[in-house]
């Protein structure tokens, strides 16, 4: 199961790095917008945070023999499926918008359609489902709730930011 685990790991990690493309794209249409970005100060630690989340998955469950556990692991890929789903959901509501970075264009208005009508940051939900789940899918405990913690203190810094932004450049 750990080869399953790990193998799971890399195409979510693949993913990651298809949406970083998909996102350097967008960025780059919003600039050429003229979008002004916000909160570059603290993107590394966010890239960080995210990259670091992959590695500390696997080494936990590999390092600590941690076991699968079906009646927790099952669940748990359904709910890092359910956030992959609103994830995707959110990039393509916002389209050429959507970007890992905090980047407005002044003058467009906020997106209010798809997952905007009942959340006002819900590729934020995807992030915290995904952080708690994928490490319990392989019981990686530590990660689960080191991640948590971790991303709370980050998403408290980017959603003050975002919102700052939104305020100030979209109504």
């Amino acid at each position: 199961m750990v080869a399953l685990y790990l193998g799971f790991l890399v195409l979510l990690a693949g993913e990651r790095l298809v949406e970083l493309a998909i996102s350097r794209r967008n960025a780059a249409w919003s600039l050429e917008q003229g979008g002004i970005e916000y909160g570059s100060d603290h993107f590394i630690y966010m890239k960080l945070l995210h990259t670091g989340f992959f590695v500390a998955c696997a080494l936990e469950v590999v390092l600590f023999e941690r076991p699968f556990i079906p009646s927790l692991g099952i669940p748990m890929l359904g709910v890092a499926l359910v956030a992959q789903a609103i994830r995707y959901w959110v990039i393509f509501t916002l389209g050429k918008r959507w970007n890992v970075r905090v980047i407005v264009v002044p003058g467009l208005t906020a997106i209010r359609s798809g997952p905007y009508r009942f959340l006002k940051h819900p590729n934020y939900l995807a992030v915290v489902l995904e952080g708690f789940s994928v490490p319990l899918i392989h019981t990686a405990w530590i990660t689960a709730v080191a991640f948590t913690l971790l991303n709370a203190w980050m998403l408290s810094v980017r959603l003050r930011c975002e919102n700052e932004a939104l305020a100030t450049h979209c109504q």
